[in-house]
């Protein structure tokens, strides 16, 4: 029997993780077709609205399905302002890593800093993994805040580890583990061993 994330929905303050639904399909479509969304994820250009559909329809459900992953929406007062995910789960060896945009309506809140401790937290503590990765492109400073925002260690550079419309970048490799939990609150967020 392949192992599995439930379904769940989970409560953040001011937000909530929950399942994708058809309802989302055109938010997502509108924020996948955002220059900035496009600058860092290798979406198609442009991302139509049947792209939103296969990802709500058969993405998010086969990763589930498969084990390998779970999407959700992350939703203010009823509507989509991005989505994150666990994706590449090895259940054997205690891992998965997380992914996540936020649509343009839903930036300057620090929704995805916030979302990704929550879901980090999640699989940690709740699904008995020892480790998350975050990979940011090097030149996506937001993103590495938010992965710094949400306690997530620097461990340093994967070259030519990423591909976006531009060609191939380097990712800056992040990660939480459960031991990090425990001593969270003793250090700053992000700073290995302070």
């Amino acid at each position: 029997m392949t192992q599995r994330f439930p379904e769940v929905v989970l409560a953040g303050d001011g937000f909530v993780l929950r399942p994708l639904a058809q309802l989302d399909v055109e938010d997502i479509t509108a924020a996948c077709n955002d220059a900035a969304t496009l600058e860092w994820l290798p979406l198609p250009r442009p991302y139509r609205r049947e792209h939103a559909e296969g990802f709500v329809d058969v993405i998010a459900r086969d990763a589930r399905e498969s084990g390998r992953g779970v999407v959700f929406a992350i939703d203010v007062s009823g509507r989509l302002h991005g989505c994150i995910d666990l994706k590449a789960t090895d259940w054997r060896a205690g891992t998965t890593e997380v992914g996540y945009w936020v649509a343009p309506w839903g930036r300057g809140q620090r929704l995805a800093g916030r979302a990704t401790r929550l879901l980090a937290e999640w699989a940690l503590r709740g699904q008995g993994l020892e480790r998350v990765v975050l990979r940011a492109a090097t030149g996506n400073l937001a993103s590495q805040r938010s992965a710094e925002s949400a306690g997530f260690v620097r461990e340093g550079v994967a070259r030519n580890a990423g591909l976006v419309h531009g060609g191939r970048v380097d990712r800056v490799v992040y990660s939480l583990v459960r031991d990090d939990l425990q001593w969270s609150v003793c250090r700053s967020p992000g700073r290995a061993g302070t």
